[in-house]
């Protein structure tokens, strides 16, 4: 699936975070973290059946390999609605 973002993502990636411009970004003083608001997405227990292999690939990844399922998921799910979104 080709990226359908115009980001030069690589480049980003190599870039060092000195080199970021963080002008325009103002800073979060005490206040705000005072007021802030955690906010977790509700979960779901659900039964998935799949492969034997891609399991034990996951759980090879360690702690927190549900997670990374559900993040890749959601990942997919987005570049679908982006694509319809066209």
């Amino acid at each position: 699936m080709p990226n359908a973002s115009k980001t030069d993502w690589d480049r980003l990636a190599k870039q060092a975070d000195k080199d970021i411009d963080t002008s325009e970004i103002p800073e979060l003083g005490d206040a705000f973290f005072e007021q802030a608001e955690l906010h977790v997405p509700a979960k779901q227990s659900v039964t998935i059946r799949l492969d034997a292999d891609v399991l034990a690939w996951f759980k090879e990844q360690g702690a927190g390999y549900q997670t990374r399922i559900n993040q890749l998921l959601r990942q997919y799910m987005q570049a679908q609605l982006s694509r319809k979104g066209r």
